[in-house]
Protein backbone atom coordinates (compact mmCIF):
# COMPACT_ATOMS: atom_id res chain seq x y z
CA UNK A 1 0.00 0.00 0.00
CA UNK A 2 1.51 3.31 -1.13
CA UNK A 3 -1.37 5.65 -0.22
CA UNK A 4 -4.60 5.76 1.72
CA UNK A 5 -7.72 7.94 1.56
CA UNK A 6 -9.68 8.70 4.71
CA UNK A 7 -12.74 10.58 5.94
CA UNK A 8 -12.22 12.62 9.11
CA UNK A 9 -15.71 13.09 10.53
CA UNK A 10 -17.01 15.90 12.72
CA UNK A 11 -18.64 15.46 16.13
CA UNK A 12 -21.34 17.16 18.16
CA UNK A 13 -21.90 17.07 21.92
CA UNK A 14 -25.34 15.87 22.96
CA UNK A 15 -24.39 16.77 26.51
CA UNK A 16 -21.39 18.67 27.88
CA UNK A 17 -20.78 19.18 31.59
CA UNK A 18 -17.61 20.60 33.18
CA UNK A 19 -17.03 19.26 36.67
CA UNK A 20 -13.92 21.15 37.74
CA UNK A 21 -10.42 22.30 36.88
CA UNK A 22 -7.42 20.08 37.51
CA UNK A 23 -4.03 21.22 38.88
CA UNK A 24 -2.50 20.68 35.41
CA UNK A 25 -4.89 23.24 33.91
CA UNK A 26 -7.14 20.74 32.14
CA UNK A 27 -10.84 20.53 32.98
CA UNK A 28 -12.69 17.44 34.15
CA UNK A 29 -15.66 16.86 31.86
CA UNK A 30 -18.55 14.48 31.39
CA UNK A 31 -19.89 14.49 27.85
CA UNK A 32 -21.96 12.51 25.39
CA UNK A 33 -20.24 12.64 22.00
CA UNK A 34 -21.78 11.84 18.62
CA UNK A 35 -20.12 11.55 15.21
CA UNK A 36 -21.98 13.09 12.28
CA UNK A 37 -21.76 12.69 8.51
CA UNK A 38 -19.79 15.87 7.84
CA UNK A 39 -16.18 15.14 7.02
CA UNK A 40 -12.82 16.28 5.70
CA UNK A 41 -10.94 14.21 3.11
CA UNK A 42 -7.33 13.18 3.76
CA UNK A 43 -5.10 11.55 1.15
CA UNK A 44 -1.85 10.24 2.64
CA UNK A 45 0.93 9.08 0.29
CA UNK A 46 4.36 7.64 0.99
CA UNK A 47 7.27 9.66 -0.39
CA UNK A 48 11.00 8.82 -0.48
CA UNK A 49 12.04 12.09 1.18
CA UNK A 50 12.31 11.84 4.95
CA UNK A 51 9.87 14.68 5.58
CA UNK A 52 6.26 15.54 6.23
CA UNK A 53 4.58 17.48 3.42
CA UNK A 54 1.15 18.93 4.12
CA UNK A 55 -1.18 20.60 1.62
CA UNK A 56 -4.65 22.08 2.12
CA UNK A 57 -7.43 23.46 -0.05
CA UNK A 58 -7.75 26.39 2.42
CA UNK A 59 -4.94 28.90 2.08
CA UNK A 60 -5.32 30.28 5.63
CA UNK A 61 -4.65 26.95 7.34
CA UNK A 62 -1.05 26.35 8.50
CA UNK A 63 0.73 23.46 6.78
CA UNK A 64 3.58 23.15 9.29
CA UNK A 65 4.02 22.12 12.92
CA UNK A 66 1.13 24.45 13.86
CA UNK A 67 -1.32 22.04 12.22
CA UNK A 68 -2.57 19.02 14.19
CA UNK A 69 -2.15 16.79 11.13
CA UNK A 70 1.53 17.64 10.96
CA UNK A 71 1.87 17.17 14.73
CA UNK A 72 0.19 13.75 14.51
CA UNK A 73 2.50 12.59 11.70
CA UNK A 74 5.57 13.81 13.58
CA UNK A 75 4.42 12.25 16.86
CA UNK A 76 3.98 8.86 15.23
CA UNK A 77 7.35 9.16 13.48
CA UNK A 78 9.07 10.07 16.74
CA UNK A 79 7.35 7.27 18.66
CA UNK A 80 7.49 4.49 16.06
CA UNK A 81 10.21 5.59 13.67
CA UNK A 82 8.49 4.75 10.38
CA UNK A 83 10.91 5.03 7.45
CA UNK A 84 10.59 7.60 4.70
CA UNK A 85 8.13 10.45 4.62
CA UNK A 86 4.57 11.31 3.75
CA UNK A 87 2.61 13.76 1.68
CA UNK A 88 -0.76 14.56 3.23
CA UNK A 89 -3.40 16.38 1.20
CA UNK A 90 -6.29 17.81 3.20
CA UNK A 91 -9.59 18.83 1.62
CA UNK A 92 -11.23 20.75 4.44
CA UNK A 93 -15.02 20.78 4.65
CA UNK A 94 -15.73 20.78 8.40
CA UNK A 95 -16.04 24.43 9.49
CA UNK A 96 -12.91 25.73 11.24
CA UNK A 97 -12.91 26.85 14.91
CA UNK A 98 -16.51 25.69 15.14
CA UNK A 99 -16.79 23.32 18.11
CA UNK A 100 -17.00 20.29 15.78
CA UNK A 101 -13.52 18.81 16.50
CA UNK A 102 -12.42 19.17 12.89
CA UNK A 103 -8.74 19.51 13.78
CA UNK A 104 -8.88 16.65 16.26
CA UNK A 105 -10.63 14.43 13.73
CA UNK A 106 -7.98 15.24 11.10
CA UNK A 107 -5.26 14.30 13.61
CA UNK A 108 -7.06 11.05 14.49
CA UNK A 109 -7.40 10.13 10.81
CA UNK A 110 -3.69 10.83 10.32
CA UNK A 111 -2.73 8.50 13.18
CA UNK A 112 -5.08 5.81 11.88
CA UNK A 113 -3.89 6.17 8.28
CA UNK A 114 -0.16 6.15 9.05
CA UNK A 115 -0.61 3.12 11.29
CA UNK A 116 -2.16 1.29 8.32
CA UNK A 117 0.16 2.68 5.67
CA UNK A 118 3.40 1.80 7.47
CA UNK A 119 2.12 -1.44 9.08
CA UNK A 120 2.95 -0.21 12.58
CA UNK A 121 0.41 -2.60 14.14
CA UNK A 122 -0.55 -0.24 16.95
CA UNK A 123 -3.78 -1.22 18.69
CA UNK A 124 -6.74 1.15 18.97
CA UNK A 125 -5.84 1.64 22.64
CA UNK A 126 -2.23 2.51 21.77
CA UNK A 127 -3.37 4.99 19.12
CA UNK A 128 -5.70 6.64 21.63
CA UNK A 129 -2.87 6.92 24.18
CA UNK A 130 -0.82 8.74 21.55
CA UNK A 131 -3.81 10.79 20.45
CA UNK A 132 -4.44 12.36 23.85
CA UNK A 133 -0.97 13.95 23.60
CA UNK A 134 -2.34 15.94 20.67
CA UNK A 135 -5.68 16.92 22.19
CA UNK A 136 -8.42 15.72 24.51
CA UNK A 137 -10.87 15.02 21.65
CA UNK A 138 -8.45 12.95 19.54
CA UNK A 139 -9.05 9.60 21.32
CA UNK A 140 -12.80 9.99 20.77
CA UNK A 141 -12.23 10.90 17.11
CA UNK A 142 -10.37 7.61 16.76
CA UNK A 143 -13.26 5.68 18.37
CA UNK A 144 -16.16 7.60 16.79
CA UNK A 145 -19.86 6.79 17.05
CA UNK A 146 -21.78 7.47 20.27
CA UNK A 147 -19.71 7.59 23.46
CA UNK A 148 -19.52 8.83 27.02
CA UNK A 149 -16.34 10.87 27.51
CA UNK A 150 -14.96 11.53 31.00
CA UNK A 151 -11.71 12.71 32.55
CA UNK A 152 -10.39 15.37 30.17
CA UNK A 153 -12.28 13.57 27.41
CA UNK A 154 -9.93 10.61 27.05
CA UNK A 155 -11.86 8.12 29.24
CA UNK A 156 -14.33 6.69 26.76
CA UNK A 157 -17.27 4.31 27.06
CA UNK A 158 -18.83 3.12 23.81
CA UNK A 159 -22.62 3.52 23.79
CA UNK A 160 -25.43 2.12 21.69
CA UNK A 161 -26.06 4.16 18.53
CA UNK A 162 -28.67 6.88 18.89
CA UNK A 163 -31.78 6.49 16.71
CA UNK A 164 -31.44 7.71 13.13
CA UNK A 165 -32.36 11.37 12.83
CA UNK A 166 -31.80 14.43 10.68
CA UNK A 167 -29.38 16.99 12.09
CA UNK A 168 -28.92 20.57 10.95
CA UNK A 169 -25.52 22.10 11.60
CA UNK A 170 -25.31 25.91 11.34
CA UNK A 171 -22.17 27.97 11.91
CA UNK A 172 -22.39 31.76 12.23
CA UNK A 173 -19.51 33.86 10.82
CA UNK A 174 -17.53 33.99 14.07
CA UNK A 175 -14.66 31.86 15.36
CA UNK A 176 -14.27 30.77 18.97
CA UNK A 177 -11.16 29.77 20.93
CA UNK A 178 -11.87 26.61 22.93
CA UNK A 179 -9.10 27.45 25.39
CA UNK A 180 -10.47 30.93 26.05
CA UNK A 181 -13.99 29.59 26.59
CA UNK A 182 -12.83 27.04 29.16
CA UNK A 183 -10.62 29.60 30.91
CA UNK A 184 -13.58 32.00 31.14
CA UNK A 185 -16.01 29.43 32.55
CA UNK A 186 -17.10 30.16 36.12
CA UNK A 187 -17.66 26.58 37.23
CA UNK A 188 -19.03 27.54 40.65
CA UNK A 189 -21.46 29.94 38.97
CA UNK A 190 -23.00 27.38 36.60
CA UNK A 191 -26.71 27.21 37.42
CA UNK A 192 -27.91 24.79 34.75
CA UNK A 193 -26.24 21.48 33.93
CA UNK A 194 -27.19 18.71 31.51
CA UNK A 195 -28.48 15.48 33.04
CA UNK A 196 -25.88 13.12 31.57
CA UNK A 197 -27.36 10.10 33.35
CA UNK A 198 -30.80 10.85 31.87
CA UNK A 199 -29.16 11.14 28.45
CA UNK A 200 -27.52 7.74 28.93
CA UNK A 201 -30.87 6.22 29.86
CA UNK A 202 -32.59 7.79 26.85
CA UNK A 203 -29.89 6.47 24.51
CA UNK A 204 -30.23 2.99 26.00
CA UNK A 205 -34.02 3.20 25.52
CA UNK A 206 -33.58 4.49 21.94
CA UNK A 207 -35.80 7.45 22.86
CA UNK A 208 -34.93 10.36 20.56
CA UNK A 209 -37.36 12.68 22.37
CA UNK A 210 -35.77 11.77 25.71
CA UNK A 211 -32.34 12.48 24.24
CA UNK A 212 -33.51 15.86 22.96
CA UNK A 213 -35.16 16.77 26.26
CA UNK A 214 -31.98 16.20 28.27
CA UNK A 215 -29.42 17.86 26.00
CA UNK A 216 -27.35 20.65 27.53
CA UNK A 217 -23.99 22.42 27.33
CA UNK A 218 -22.55 24.42 30.23
CA UNK A 219 -20.19 26.27 27.85
CA UNK A 220 -23.17 28.12 26.39
CA UNK A 221 -23.03 30.29 29.52
CA UNK A 222 -19.70 31.68 28.24
CA UNK A 223 -20.07 31.74 24.47
CA UNK A 224 -23.66 32.89 23.97
CA UNK A 225 -23.31 36.19 25.90
CA UNK A 226 -20.32 36.99 23.68
CA UNK A 227 -22.11 35.96 20.48
CA UNK A 228 -25.91 36.39 20.82
CA UNK A 229 -26.34 35.15 17.23
CA UNK A 230 -25.93 31.63 18.65
CA UNK A 231 -29.09 32.03 20.73
CA UNK A 232 -30.91 33.46 17.70
CA UNK A 233 -30.02 30.44 15.56
CA UNK A 234 -31.07 28.06 18.34
CA UNK A 235 -34.43 29.76 18.61
CA UNK A 236 -34.93 29.74 14.84
CA UNK A 237 -34.33 25.99 14.77
CA UNK A 238 -36.80 25.43 17.61
CA UNK A 239 -39.37 27.64 15.89
CA UNK A 240 -38.98 25.63 12.68
CA UNK A 241 -39.44 22.10 13.93
CA UNK A 242 -36.31 21.04 15.82
CA UNK A 243 -37.09 18.80 18.79
CA UNK A 244 -34.14 20.56 20.44
CA UNK A 245 -31.16 22.70 19.45
CA UNK A 246 -27.85 23.36 21.18
CA UNK A 247 -24.38 24.78 20.73
CA UNK A 248 -21.74 22.13 20.03
CA UNK A 249 -18.55 22.13 22.10
CA UNK A 250 -17.24 25.60 22.81
CA UNK A 251 -19.18 26.92 19.83
CA UNK A 252 -20.16 28.80 17.83
CA UNK A 253 -21.82 26.05 15.75
CA UNK A 254 -25.44 25.22 16.60
CA UNK A 255 -27.04 21.89 15.79
CA UNK A 256 -30.70 20.93 15.80
CA UNK A 257 -32.27 17.48 15.86
CA UNK A 258 -35.23 16.85 13.57
CA UNK A 259 -37.50 13.83 13.37
CA UNK A 260 -37.98 14.04 9.60
CA UNK A 261 -36.05 15.29 6.59
CA UNK A 262 -38.86 17.45 5.19
CA UNK A 263 -39.01 19.62 8.33
CA UNK A 264 -35.23 19.80 8.43
CA UNK A 265 -35.03 21.01 4.81
CA UNK A 266 -37.64 23.70 5.44
CA UNK A 267 -35.63 24.91 8.43
CA UNK A 268 -32.41 24.83 6.42
CA UNK A 269 -33.99 26.99 3.72
CA UNK A 270 -35.16 29.49 6.34
CA UNK A 271 -31.76 29.69 8.01
CA UNK A 272 -30.00 30.20 4.69
CA UNK A 273 -32.43 32.95 3.70
CA UNK A 274 -32.13 34.73 7.06
CA UNK A 275 -28.34 34.68 6.87
CA UNK A 276 -27.32 34.50 10.54
CA UNK A 277 -25.35 31.34 9.74
CA UNK A 278 -22.79 31.34 6.96
CA UNK A 279 -22.72 27.53 6.68
CA UNK A 280 -25.91 25.45 7.05
CA UNK A 281 -25.79 21.71 6.43
CA UNK A 282 -28.21 18.82 6.79
CA UNK A 283 -26.55 15.65 7.97
CA UNK A 284 -27.22 12.60 10.10
CA UNK A 285 -25.64 10.64 12.91
CA UNK A 286 -22.83 8.28 11.94
CA UNK A 287 -22.09 4.89 13.49
CA UNK A 288 -20.14 2.87 10.92
CA UNK A 289 -16.47 2.11 10.38
CA UNK A 290 -14.02 4.07 8.29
Amino acid sequence: MESIKLKARAKINLGLDVLGKRPDGYHEVRMIMQTIEIYDHLHITKIPQNEIQLFSNLSFLPVNENNLIYKAAKLLKDECGYKGGVKISLHKFIPVAAGLAGGSSDAAATLFGLNRLFHLDLTAKELMELGVKLGADVPYCLMRGTALAEGIGEKLTKLAPIPDCCIIVAKPPVNVSTRQVYESLDIDGVTSRPDIDALLNAIEAQDIMGIAANMGNVLESVTIPRYPVIAAIKQDMLDHGAVNAMMSGSGPTVFGIFKDEHTARECQAYLKEKGDARQVYITENFQGGR
